[in-house]
């Protein structure tokens, strides 16, 4: 058997392990630059707020000019996201799901698929619930099948019945699931089934193999296989390495200045490559990409991109980031306000073992090397940050508001309770 673990409205269940008061209240958690909903309280669901709404439109006042806003009028709570917080309160959660069994794949920052051979599933589920919720503060809902895919649709029968679903006889729930709601199965594949008749999880479970692999592929034949409780997909115990690596970011304001514009690549080129220190990796090749606001075609239009060989493997932050300058200078047209840009990373391989330079200066590699270890070590001591590279700026004033907030402390802005001294909860 094979529980799923997820969390329940995540990023608005942190908001609330530390601040109590918002339980039952309305409320949701913007994008990185304040613009639109990514997390919504069951209460604001019932409200009719979409997934992706804009902020403005939750400021318009259903009553017309004048009246008051749909946040005025049943007082939700609006926060910016926070993902200092929502990142280690996920590593709490998976910390505790570890403890139920030692096969755990981290799905998400919010689901987990878990291994439960030779337990007592329901009676696991129910306590793996009950402590995630004692340890973390933080609210899930168990799904128990034979598959992964099983395990999906049990989880979304625990999210309406208690928060736990053991599904032994799924026949009866997908019978009453639309096809549509199939892991794996999206609106394009959608239309091709129900222009076969098939539009319910039962209907796929009964559909003859050959015709689901002329419309879906092997992947169409193995989500059906996992429907009648073959497992296809096993649990990946050991992620698999990254091979790319993108750091992009939308601007806070639109930035129209080319020393503006490689500021910003210079922050995302020197994130990129800590990121590949991190993990052991190497970079044979980058791109870097620039583009306007495609939202606002009343405004000149631009988009780019270029793409580079660089010498050698390396996660060196110098060389990536002269690399990436130099495709920004290129790239650049004036007369355009840029409202996002971004550095991605490519061929990467295991740093131990990778390929080096016949006529390259290893000595100057080794020292480089050393500098990127000094730099690392610095950052992990003091904070992100502590240590950066000239070329991103002091006041980096293009940055998105969810970075700037910090400074500001709007009044959306949450502290980051569990990883900063200085924003901790003080009780008094």
């Amino acid at each position: 058997m094979i529980a799923l673990t997820d969390a329940n409205n995540f990023y608005v269940s942190c908001e609330r392990v530390f601040n109590p008061k918002l339980e039952g209240k309305p409320v949701v958690v913007l994008s990185n630059n304040d613009a639109c909903v990514v997390a919504r309280s069951n209460e604001v669901k019932a409200l009719g707020v979409k997934m992706g709404t804009p902020l403005f439109e939750l400021r318009w006042s259903e009553t017309g000019p004048g009246g008051p806003s749909l946040i005025q009028q049943h007082q939700i709570q609006v926060f910016s996201s926070n993902y200092a917080l929502y990142g280690d309160l996920s590593r709490r959660v998976m910390a505790v799901l570890g403890q139920f069994s030692p096969e755990v794949e981290v799905y998400s920052i919010d689901e987990a698929f878990l291994g439960l051979a030779g337990q007592a599933h329901e009676i696991v589920a129910h306590h793996m619930r009950l402590m995630v919720k004692q340890w973390t503060g933080i609210p899930v809902s168990v799904g128990v099948a034979t598959t992964k895919t099983l395990a999906k649709i049990a989880n979304h029968q625990a999210k309406q019945q208690g928060g736990v679903c053991v599904l032994f006889e799924p026949a009866p729930v997908l019978a009453q699931l639309p096809v549509s709601d199939v892991w794996g199965i999206g609106r394009r594949l959608t239309q091709r089934l129900e222009a076969h008749g098939i539009t319910t999880a039962l209907h796929l479970q009964q559909a003859d193999l050959a015709l689901i692999r002329q419309l879906l592929g092997i992947v169409g034949v193995r989500t059906v296989l996992e429907l009648r409780g073959v497992a296809c997909l096993p649990l990946e115990l050991c992620p698999q390495p990254r091979k790319s690596c993108c750091v992009s970011r939308g601007f806070g304001r639109p930035v129209a200045s080319l020393a503006e514009l490689k500021q910003a690549i210079a922050s995302y080129g020197s994130t990129a490559a800590a990121k590949l220190r991190r993990d052991g990796r190497v970079a044979q090749s980058l791109q870097v990409f620039i583009t306007t606001n495609r939202f606002r075609p009343q405004e000149p239009q631009y988009a780019n991109s270029e793409t580079l060989v660089l010498p050698y493997p390396t996660h060196d932050t110098l060389t990536i980031v002269q690399a990436a300058l130099g495709a920004a200078e290129r790239l650049y047209q004036p007369g355009y306000s840029y409202q996002k840009a971004g550095v991605l990373l490519m061929e990467l391989s295991d740093g131990a073992i990778c390929q080096g330079s016949l006529f390259g200066d290893e000595t100057k590699r080794e020292r480089a090397g050393r500098l990127m270890v000094a730099v690392d070590s610095l950052n992990r001591r003091f904070g992100a940050g502590t240590v950066r590279w000239a070329a991103a700026g002091l006041q980096q004033e293009w940055k998105m508001r969810a970075e700037w907030r910090w400074q500001s402390r709007s009044e959306r802005a949450s502290p980051r309770f569990t990883t900063r001294w200085d924003e901790l909860v003080v009780v008094k």
